[in-house]
């Protein structure tokens, strides 16, 4: 199991620094981009991860191929992860909106965040190609969401009507 690290964790805190180009493809790259995906993988209700999540202080998230294939109603299981680095925001709508939101490192909370409605980033994907994504709604969720981890804002910073919901044991039952 690849641990998530959580709230308290310095390495939430810190501002990722960015990878350079040469080191994308270099085997630490690889399995830290390899480590993010099992992560994720392990979380039912994970959509994306950063590296901070899991101790690496680096400018890379990742978007679980599952989120994707649900926003789009896809039935396709096999759409891949989407792997971002050193993503930034290119634009981003005028209207906000307060969105529920959550976190891998702050179980079981929840609260509302402003976010824009659109976003635009920019990013290198894992083979070292420069593509930009445009986002709405849960997806633009996603993509600020994730930056604002890499710039050591974690979503309780800004959040309001944070509430703990615990998941119902069944084990009992």
């Amino acid at each position: 199991m690849i641990k998530i690290y959580g709230k308290d964790e310095p390495v939430l805190r810190e501002i990722a620094k960015l990878v350079p180009n040469t080191d994308i493809q270099s085997p630490h790259i690889i399995k830290v981009i390899d480590d993010m995906k099992k992560a994720l993988l392990s979380q039912d209700d994970g959509v994306a991860i950063c590296a901070p999540q899991i101790g690496v202080s680096l400018r890379i998230f990742v978007v679980s191929g599952r989120a994707i294939a649900d926003m789009a109603n896809s039935e396709d299981r096999n759409i891949p992860d989407q792997v971002y680095i050193n993503p930034e925001i290119v634009k981003m709508s005028k209207k906000m909106e307060w969105m529920d939101e959550g976190c891998l490192s702050l179980r079981y909370l929840y609260g509302k965040v402003r976010r824009a409605k659109k976003i635009r980033v920019r990013a290198i994907d894992e083979n070292g190609k420069k593509f930009e994504f445009s986002g709405a709604d849960l997806m633009a969720q996603i993509f600020q969401h994730e930056i604002d981890h890499l710039d050591g804002i974690i979503f309780t910073d800004k959040a309001k009507d944070v509430v703990d919901i615990p998941p119902h044991s069944h084990d009992h039952e």
